[in-house]
């Protein structure tokens, strides 16, 4: 009687055991819904602050007066002063990110991801304060970057806090870190969709309820509080457009795979800079000084390359620029970008990104315009097109860089070629090169990062498709001695047999470490079942694998007995750790 009602206990125990873990994960994800509130709302207020440093910042460098209005400093008569105020600037940013967190410095996005993939969602506090300084003295002075980078690990820092303060369990900090860079970003941009979309593609690589949830609570909170401040309005100006004929769907993918190749190009150009500048044999202190007094005398001649340059980009969305402009711009950002980042400085590189995007299509646009009036758009819609196909192939974010251009404008109108030229720039990119701009450091540094979003069959393969069937599975029997399965370890090299009794009934497990230690203690002659595992936790063939290697992980094992659901005794095959492994090798 006592062992029916073993037995019984054995076979609920799996079940009971993962009920209790889904419903833990299920109170996780209501405290994650619960506290991305505050941290969307928190890093909605960071992305305004950062906004009113940077009006202060550019005043006070070009203007020498105290404000919090905005200003333009491109087409206002700077002079000579454009020489020097982005290296006074970049010696202003060393001497803060190296004395107060050296994290600072740089585009932002791979010191997240950093934290999401190997610190556990943790980010020190001060890094958010010290990169929201940093940036805004480095884009005010005129440096030629943009907010979007530091914005991210603003929200990131913030929400990785609230994280360290409730002390989260580390899969929750890094879900809250996505929650406060999504919602930094939705704020920037009035994007709250393409905001979460951007994370999950670039850093958090989970699309599962317990994130897409909170992300959305986040983005949805931090939306609002921009939307409070600064009203309901597209981030650009809308171009005219309308579909003139199909064979304007050519030219569309001639700017996707200009813009994919471009994209290597950018990446490839960015980190070259950065490795330069690490080979200079001087202080940091002073490299970033330098770097801004490189960006100051080519903006001396072309002052529409410096800062994050949206005034640009809104011409190039209205047509207001010309063709020789626009095309030299394209390569002028890309390289006084790479100096401005690669010498030290601090800001980021979506907005520069999107800006070359605008540049490109707009120069693009106006030649095929000019000899194919008929069949195509005004350049501003290749501008708005170009923009999304850079960030396509720059940050492989895709499906972001569709969204976010369609909430950035709200013009609905575009989406053909938009989607189509976005998913030609990223099949281009990813062809000649597997990185993008936020994982080729970690390729330079020896790991390399996939940024794909797979979906891994494990919640799609069955137990009975994966497992050694019972035949071919090495058993023990209850009536043999220890010598006697020492010997079958020995000859097969195995570490667990499942144990049977004389009618076939699986009742117990036995492991090769047990078995070694009766070997020393000079208990050969004692039979297995009276030193067995009879405590078993076990699969069955219909069973997800999933299920079944959550089990392995919550118990430590290495193997797990498959038994008929009907029948708890009836064994039909073995799960290994060797096994799983197999299919994660079909996968590869």
């Amino acid at each position: 009687m006592k062992s029916r009602r073993l037995l019984k206990l054995n076979k609920l125990l799996p079940f009971k055991m993962m009920q209790k873990f889904e419903i833990i994960e299920r109170r996780d994800m209501l405290k994650l819904s619960l506290i991305s509130i505050p941290v969307g709302i928190f890093s909605a207020y960071g992305a305004i602050g950062l906004r009113y440093i940077l009006a202060i910042s550019k005043n006070i460098f070009f203007y020498h007066r105290f404000s919090l209005k905005d200003v333009n400093i491109v087409g206002n008569h700077l002079g000579l002063l454009v020489l020097i105020t982005p290296a006074i600037g970049g010696l202003l940013v060393a001497f803060i990110v190296n004395i107060f967190a050296k994290e600072a410095k740089g585009h932002g996005v791979p010191e997240v991801i950093e934290a999401v993939l190997f610190k556990g969602g943790n980010i020190k506090p001060k890094v958010g304060l010290v990169k929201a300084i940093a940036s805004g003295i480095c884009i005010g002075s005129g440096g030629a970057a943009g907010r979007e980078g530091p914005l991210i690990q603003i929200g990131a820092t913030l929400g990785s806090s609230l994280g360290q303060v409730f002390k989260f369990k580390p899969y929750m900090k890094r879900i809250l870190v996505g929650c406060g860079a999504a919602a930094a970003l939705a704020a920037a941009f009035n994007t709250p969709i393409g905001g979460a979309l951007f994370v999950f593609e670039t850093f958090l690589f989970e699309f599962k309820t317990r994130s897409f949830v909170p992300l959305i609570i986040s983005t949805v909170s931090a939306t609002f509080i921009s939307r409070y401040y600064f009203g309901n309005h597209p981030a650009f100006p809308i171009p005219e457009y309308t579909f003139k004929h199909p064979v304007e769907f050519g030219f569309y993918l001639l700017l996707g795979l200009i813009a994919g190749i471009l994209s290597v190009f950018f990446i490839n150009i960015f980190y070259w800079f950065g490795r330069q500048f690490k080979k200079l044999k001087i202080s940091e202190y002073l490299k970033p000084a330098i770097g801004g007094l490189l960006v100051g005398l080519v903006g001396y001649y072309f002052p529409q390359i410096l800062g994050n340059g949206y005034d640009i980009v809104e011409k190039a969305l209205v047509g207001k620029l010309f063709f020789g402009l626009m095309a030299l711009l394209v390569i002028l950002k890309i390289i006084t970008l790479s100096i401005t980042l690669g010498s030290g400085g601090s800001g980021g590189t979506l907005a520069p990104t999107l800006y070359v995007g605008s540049m490109l299509g707009g120069s693009f646009g106006y030649v095929v315009h000019h000899f194919f009036p008929d069949f195509t758009a005004s350049p501003g819609a290749y501008a708005l097109v170009g923009m999304a196909a850079m960030l396509s192939g720059v940050n492989r974010a895709t499906l972001t860089a569709i969204v976010i251009l369609f909430e950035m404008t709200l013009n609905y109108k575009i989406i053909l070629p938009l989607m189509f030229a976005c998913v030609v720039a990223d099949g281009i990119s990813w062809f000649l090169s597997p990185d993008t701009i936020d994982t080729k450091e970690f390729t330079e540094n020896g790991m390399h990062l996939k940024v794909d979003m797979e979906v891994i069959p494990f919640d799609f393969k069955l137990v009975e498709n994966v497992m050694t069937k019972e035949e071919n599975v090495v058993k023990a029997y209850s009536n043999e001695t220890v010598g006697e399965i020492w010997k079958k370890f020995a000859k097969t090299n195995h570490h667990a047999f499942p144990v049977l009794n004389r009618k076939g009934h699986l009742i117990g497990i036995v492991t090769e470490d047990e078995v070694r230690e009766l070997m020393f203690q000079d208990k050969t002659a004692e039979q297995i079942k009276d030193v067995m595992q009879s405590k078993l936790i076990v699969t069955y063939p219909d069973e997800t694998l999933m299920r079944a290697l959550n089990k392995m992980i919550l118990h430590n094992v290495d193997q797990i007995p498959v038994v008929d659901r009907q029948n708890n005794r009836k064994l039909v095959g073995l799960l290994t750790r060797s096994d799983v492994l197999k299919v994660l090798n079909e996968i590869e």
